[in-house]
């Protein structure tokens, strides 16, 4: 899946960092994920960046990918292109809260 988000938030996501993706076809699915990709420049930005405020508004391109073996585990139900909701965790430390803490496995 990819999804954007603003600097302030960009800025801390690491290759590897944990995922969790909820597709709006399946909302009672909670699929386990990493980032793949993080952009090293903003995919687009506000007319003119001048100030603070708009480069907040810099968004930036990243990418989550399932694990292969999840991934052939449910091949069958598998579409690419399902629109969905990404949630990634910005820090090492704490829980998932509850409604995501139990993926599919």
């Amino acid at each position: 899946m990819t999804f954007f988000l603003p600097t302030s938030q960009a800025r801390q996501v690491q290759v590897g960092a944990e995922v969790r993706l909820i597709m709006d076809a399946a909302p009672q699915f909670v699929l386990p994920a990493t980032v793949s990709y993080v952009a090293d420049v903003a995919q687009f930005t506000p007319r003119t960046v001048e100030t603070a405020e708009e480069r907040e508004k810099l968004m930036f391109r990243i990418r989550a990918r399932i694990a292969p073996d999840l991934l052939r585990k449910y091949i069958r139900y598998v579409k690419t292109g399902l629109p969905g909701i990404a949630y990634v965790r910005l820090g090492e430390t704490g829980a998932w809260p509850g409604f995501l803490g139990r993926v599919v496995q």
